[in-house]
């Protein structure tokens, strides 16, 4: 036994520690540190306990020292060793935020890990242990818009209340538009394009050019519900087409509000004038326009995807009747948003033509 060192062992802690050595789920290396204390304890010296343990004169010493500093505990636990590789000194770390606040080296747009490793001169683990610690996240961006309409809040106020409580015996329509829509049409006609059992629909992958269209559209808010008409210009006499198509399509007795953007057509005199002469419509005012730099609150620019999507996919573009629209059956709100980057050549009625 080492010099100095002598070793009482009570009745509490004998029974723990004969119970690590018992103990079949145990780990090894408790189960050898416990009987080295026992057989300290039983008055057996350093070379019969290197018999008994199989460990070094070192090994046996070590424990017995820490048995007597820390008790069980110690033999339990293993101290803390030194890191392999040195802690970045902290005149790195100062650098590596430093750099990372200013702009990025040559035409990048972000600082990366590895373009900042090879500025600073370290490994990349150690650069994004950096960026973790102090919370840096040089590849993301929060945008923000501040508005400047002086009015923004009644407006914003009126809006949300629009949707989160609309009035009674009323309809509210959430109205935009998407124009310079590609109409496609197929390049050969169908043959035997019917799906039957085991074969699906088919359809030439090519397709023809037919200009350009303006798709006009009208969600409504409360049951998903799409109004959609194409014309073939935006301009405040296709709008006015389209508020009558969205009259005769609204129940009688039903008051119209509709939410609308700043865009120059829906502020147009003329339309102006229309809405005088007709009282359904006593929403589309100031105080009913989406407030300005804030267009996101106006849910219906994803209306115009709504009415492709929910437009046939597989009819052809002269197979639609001129008098047909794009009013369409009712949607969620869940796949609104989910319609074709681009139309199809079934998105457009047949009086879409050629022409420019």
């Amino acid at each position: 036994m080492l010099e100095g060192i002598s070793i009482t062992v009570s009745a509490a802690v004998r029974c723990r520690l004969e119970t690590v050595v018992a103990d079949r789920n145990s780990a090894q290396k408790h189960v050898w540190r416990a009987q080295i204390i026992l057989l300290s304890a039983a008055g057996l010296g350093t070379m019969s306990i290197m018999r008994e343990t199989g460990k070094s004169k070192t090994c046996v010493w070590r424990w017995q020292e820490r048995f007597m500093q820390e008790g069980v505990a110690g033999l339990l636990h293993d101290k803390t060793r030194p890191s392999r590789i040195a802690p970045l000194p902290l005149a790195k770390v100062e650098e590596i935020l430093a750099l990372t606040k200013e702009p990025p080296l040559g035409e990048a747009t972000h600082w990366t890990g590895s373009v900042m490793a090879k500025a600073v001169g370290v490994s990349l683990s150690s650069v994004q242990r950096v960026w973790r610690s102090h919370g840096l996240q040089p590849h993301r961006w929060r945008l923000y818009k501040v508005s400047n309409d002086p009015a923004f809040a009644d407006k914003n106020r009126d809006i949300v209340g629009l949707y989160m409580d609309p009035p009674a015996h009323a309809v509210v329509l959430s109205v935009d538009e998407k124009s310079q829509i590609q109409a496609l049409d197929e390049l050969y006609p169908k043959v035997g394009d019917a799906m039957k059992k085991g074969r699906c629909g088919i359809m030439t992958h090519d397709y023809k050019r037919n200009g350009t269209t303006t798709l006009f559209a009208a969600l409504s808010v409360l049951d998903g519900r799409v109004i959609g008409r194409n014309m073939q210009r935006y301009r405040h006499q296709e709008f006015i087409r389209f508020l009558k198509v969205v009259e005769r399509d609204v129940p009688a007795g039903k008051t119209i509000h509709a939410i609308l953007d700043n865009y120059a057509t829906h502020k147009h005199p003329k339309v102006i004038e229309w809405l005088g002469r007709h009282p359904r419509w006593p929403s589309i005012s100031p105080r009913h326009r989406v407030p300005g730099s804030i267009s996101w609150r106006d849910i219906s620019p994803s209306s115009p995807n709504a009415a492709l999507n929910a437009a046939s996919s597989t009819q052809s573009l002269t197979s639609r009747p001129p008098s047909t629209d794009l009013s369409t059956k009712p949607m969620t709100t869940q796949n609104h948003s989910f319609g074709p980057k681009n139309p199809t050549k079934s998105s457009l009625p047949s009086d879409v033509g050629t022409k420019r």
